[in-house]
Order: structure tokens, then sequence, then C-alpha cells
């Protein structure tokens, strides 16, 4: 499919078919697509300044990192970059130096994703991704995800820090047991290691409040962004809160393009706007009714339904993701296959509940044609 145009929630591919987008760029188009706000912020912008090297301050990039620390709630520095595994290197690097040599390695969690270059990938928990590029550069232990136990076992006070998505996307939007990102605030604590919250999927509204964490009350010492934050336009932040803003001297990190004021401007955009028009609301809103008429659904191939705000997963009973996948887009809705056995939904926050409704309607169909269907995948 070659996508050439969208508006809203609908994007139109290259033979004049329009999709209602529930993937949202993998959970980055925040306001959908051709959104006024952000068409004229970024023209704007780009007519005035596209671009200055990182020997120099803009205005666009200081009031972006003041707006993103009056929401986290507490003071810090932001340091821009592109994509999310940019901003998890950046975080790997700021708690490799803090650290010092005594504190040998990280903990992250199986099944989780912080991206795909070198550093980000040995974070990485999920097999499939890490297949083929093994060994990595950094001793990373891996435990199962909302086990305190686990966690408990390895933080230690030769653990230098402690990598952890609020919800996993990749694993198929898991929220963690209530009290696990307490229980891991309180181990790094207790040992001095580093807690790095990974939103680069869960924030910027996604599930109902500007970052995941938000819903345990749980402060990260370090939180990166990215995905949703510019809309469609590549950018990332690696936020270092309190004295964790201090770990970098001038020249330990850089980005050539990173924060640039294009995509800083964008950022505005989805910023005001998402405050704005109530976007927060919305994606409690139509996530709660998304979820609850998914839920509903009574079919064989459907085991179950699980997320928070516009971010669900619908668990199947058989590894038929990727059938249920083309039988959707050929019904006109783009959904995307993250596990053999779930479907993720991330649409843009403005999506409505007629739109939500009109997946819900459509999905039994999908489901049955897809249980039938010959050709189905095999498990990855």
């Amino acid at each position: 499919m070659v996508v050439l145009e969208g508006q809203g929630c609908v994007v139109t591919d290259a033979d004049g078919r329009a999709y209602l987008d529930l993937i949202g760029g993998l959970a980055v188009s925040t306001l959908g697509h051709a959104h006024p706000a952000l068409v004229q912020a970024v023209t704007g912008q780009v007519a005035r300044l596209a671009h200055i090297s990182n020997l120099s301050l803009h205005e666009q990039e200081v009031r972006l990192a003041e707006r993103l620390l009056a929401l986290v709630g507490t003071e810090g520095r932001v340091f821009f970059a592109n994509s999310g595994a940019e901003a998890n290197e950046a975080a790997f690097k700021l708690v490799r130096k803090h650290a010092g040599a005594d504190r040998t390695y990280v903990v992250a969690a199986r099944d989780s994703f912080h991206g795909r270059t070198m550093g980000a990938l040995s974070l990485t928990g999920a097999a499939r991704a890490r297949q083929s590029f093994e060994p990595f550069c950094a001793e990373v232990r891996h435990v199962a995800y909302g086990s305190v136990d686990e966690l408990r076992s390895v933080v230690t006070p030769q653990c230098a820090a402690v990598f952890l998505e609020p919800v996993q996307g990749e694993a198929g939007v898991i929220s963690p047991p209530p009290g696990y990102l307490r229980a891991a605030r309180e181990l790094c604590d207790s040992v001095g290691a580093v807690l790095v919250f990974d939103e680069v999927q869960s924030g910027i509204g996604r599930t109902g409040l500007w970052f995941a964490h938000q819903h345990e009350g749980v402060l990260p010492d370090v939180l990166t962004l990215a995905k949703g934050l510019g809309g469609g336009l590549p950018i990332s932040a690696c936020i270092g809160l309190g004295r964790y803003g201090l770990v970098f001297d001038q020249g330990d990190h850089g980005s050539t393009f990173g924060g640039n004021p294009v995509s800083c401007a964008a950022a505005h955009a989805v910023l005001d706007t998402v405050e704005g028009d109530g976007l927060l609301e919305n994606a409690t809103k139509t996530g709660a009714l998304l979820a609850s008429g998914l839920a509903a659904i009574d079919h064989p191939l459907l085991a179950g339904v699980r997320g928070i705000g516009l971010w669900q997963a619908v668990r199947l009973t058989e590894p038929r993701a990727r059938s249920v996948e083309t039988h959707a887009r050929q019904a006109g809705f783009l959904i995307n296959a993250v596990q053999p056995d779930v479907v993720r939904l991330s649409p843009p926050l403005i999506l409505d509940a007629d739109e939500a409704q009109s997946f819900v309607d459509a999905l039994p169909e999908l489901m049955t044609t897809a249980l039938t269907d010959p050709a189905h995948e095999v498990a990855r």
C-alpha cells in the first residue's frame, strides 16, 4: 500500500482507497493527518528558521524544554534528538557516566522494546529484535516485567540503572500490576541506581494522561519521549530530572538535527492542541468506548482486550494477527499485528466515537474471515 495523503484519521492510497488509520504512524500522529495547527506551525517556522547548529540555542527549543519539565512537574534539563532510539541512547550514556566503574550492569525487562541502535537494542528484551545482532557492548540483565521479586534480585549496589516502559508497547500494550513502578522506584533508591522510564510510545497523552507514569504518581530519574511529541515530525527528548539533568558536561553528547526549530514548532503545536482541544479527556473517553465495545464481542478468535486510553490490544486465541491485519486493511482499517496473537490499536488522539464504533462493528467479520483463511501466519 502506498499512502498519498491524509486528513484527520483517514488516509488515502495511490489507488484512491480510503482507510481509517488506527495505527497512527505507530503512535506518532497525535493530531491525525494535516491538522491545521501542525501545518501552520511547521510552515510558519520553516519560513523563519529551519535549522541552526547546536552551537547556538533557539527560542523554540528553550520554550519546549520548559514546557516538558512543567508537564513532568519538576526541575531538570532536556536533551533533544530525533527518534526514540536516540533518546534511549542518550539515557544509556547518562546512566553510564553517572554510575562510574563500580556499577557494571543495567536492568531491563523481557519483551521490552527500546530501539534498534546497538545500545538501545542491548536494552531491548524482545528476542525477535535481538536475534542476529548479539553480542552487545554492555551487560543488561533482563527480568520478567511486573515481577517485583525478580527486580529485587538484580537491583544491587552494582546495578547502574533500571530501564522500564510504564506500559510495554511492542509486547502488546501490557500494563504493570499495581505498585510495580513504585516498587522499582523504592528499589532503585535503596541502592542508588537510576530509574529510567521509556515513554517513547506511552507519552504525550496516549494513555489519557500526559505520561503513563502519572497513573501511579511515580517519578523517574530520567524520562525519554519521542513518537507523539512531534505529531509526525522527528523529535525526541531525554529528560534528566533534578540532579540527573547535570550529569552531562558540554561535549558529552550531541545531535546535529536534534531539537531543530521546525520539529520543536511541531511539538509546540501538539502540546497546544492536546491541551486546548481536550485530547487527554478524549483519549480516556473514546479509548474506554473502544475497549468496552471490543470486549463485548463474542467470537471464537477473540481472547480479550487490554490497554489504556487510545492504546488498545486485541488478544486472539490463535496466532492469526497478521491475517486479521490483512483483512482489516482490505476492509479499510489500518491496524498493527504487533505479536502473532495480538493486534494493536494506537490511533490519533482525535479519534471520535463514531470512528471507533465503525471498527468495533467490522471486527467480528474480519476475525471470521481470518479464522477461515488457509494462508494465516505461523507464530513468529
